[in-house]
């Protein structure tokens, strides 16, 4: 039997090269559009449509691994050694977070919403800020990942975009979307992204205060396009949309220098200098950041709209030699465990003598 040179849709009658698709049987062909028509019909006259859009419509507020505060800062504690102060404020923040994305359509009737509550930490290198993210993600078993501020530039220049801090929380995420806006984003040297200089200058400040724009529609809750495989590298990808409003947001920075600014509000003469006026206002020389505001933050060159989207500031206590000693043996992925662990697979039974532990 000879083919037709064009054939045509038996059921609507259009030609080949006027759809996307035609499937040819022995005596008959059917486009792309009629499939989906006829299995529409089909999915209706069986009664499985109706009892998928009743699963979609009773879609259940999601439920995570959600301790007390108490509780959480109990489980800190086991992996951070001190910081109680900065343990206590995130424990709360983020039950208060996760609280807020189990609430039902019973909760908001009286029009009250719970605004989100993203997290700036504020401490010295090496004190676990991101230790202590990445510890209450893994207990509320939700995606999570760190992105680095220091490498997003302004839109159009060379460095990564503002939304590629999503893809890496979407691969986390296994690219599931929804499992993906309940996660948490730790970003981290959120202070190398500070203001220059209040002065404008004739070079661009591309990796700074554009930045802190660009992070505004990600913080409070927006809807945004992300790259599935990154940045500018493939053009032509498809985009992935993300809502950012449940997706809880811990910026960390060590803000070298802030010191000063603290000293200078709270009228002491800076670190370093003989005769400091400690005495007459009662003030802890050592750990000037536990007395950090917003209002230090602006002064080192954060904006004012970025500081008010991470509403709650918690500082770390700079670490002591007893601090120290203590991170080498009590936390439960403790160096000195992990030593034990690696050479006990050699059959060695590894000791440290308390001099050791001092020395180190």
């Amino acid at each position: 039997m000879a083919h037709q040179q064009n054939p045509s849709c038996s059921f609507c009658g259009l030609a080949s090269s006027k759809v996307e698709m035609l499937i040819s049987g022995q005596k008959a062909h059917i486009c792309n559009t009629c499939i989906v028509q006829i299995h529409e019909y089909y999915l209706t006259e069986t009664g499985q449509k109706a009892e998928d859009e009743e699963k979609n419509a009773k879609v259940p507020a999601p439920k995570f691994h959600l301790g007390t505060p108490s509780e959480m800062k109990k489980m800190l504690d086991q992996h951070i050694i001190g910081q109680d102060q900065a343990k206590k404020i995130l424990s709360v923040a983020v039950y208060n977070h996760y609280k807020r994305l189990m609430q039902t359509p019973k909760t908001t009737e009286d029009d009250i919403a719970i605004e989100k509550s993203n997290v700036i930490l504020v401490g010295e290198t090496g004190t676990g800020k991101t230790l202590l993210a990445r510890t209450l993600a893994k207990y509320l078993q939700v995606p999570f990942c760190i992105a680095d501020a220091t490498v997003v530039t302004e839109a159009g220049y060379v460095g990564e975009d503002v939304e590629s801090i999503l893809t890496r929380l979407l691969q986390a995420a296994d690219f599931k979307v929804e499992l993906a806006e309940r996660g948490i984003v730790y970003i981290d040297e959120i202070d190398k992204i500070a203001r220059k200089s209040d002065n404008p200058s004739i070079t661009r400040d591309v990796s700074g205060e554009g930045v802190q724009q660009g992070l505004l529609k990600l913080l409070e809750g927006s809807i945004v396009n992300v790259p599935p495989n990154g940045g500018r590298k493939h053009p032509d990808q498809k985009m992935i949309q993300i809502n950012t409003e449940n997706i809880l947001f811990i910026c960390g920075g060590a803000f070298d220098g802030i010191e000063r600014k603290i000293a200078a509000r709270l009228n002491t003469r800076p670190i370093g200098f003989v005769g400091g006026t400690e005495q007459n206002f009662g003030y802890e020389r050592k750990n000037l950041l536990q007395y950090a505001t917003s209002q230090d933050l602006k002064n080192y060159g954060l904006i004012p709209e970025l500081i008010g989207r991470l509403p709650i500031l918690a500082a770390l206590e700079p670490l002591d030699k007893t601090a120290l000693r203590r991170i080498l043996t009590e936390p439960k992925n403790a160096i000195i465990k992990q030593y034990n662990k690696l050479l006990g697979m050699e059959n060695i039974d590894l000791r440290f003598t308390d001099e050791a532990l001092d020395y180190i």
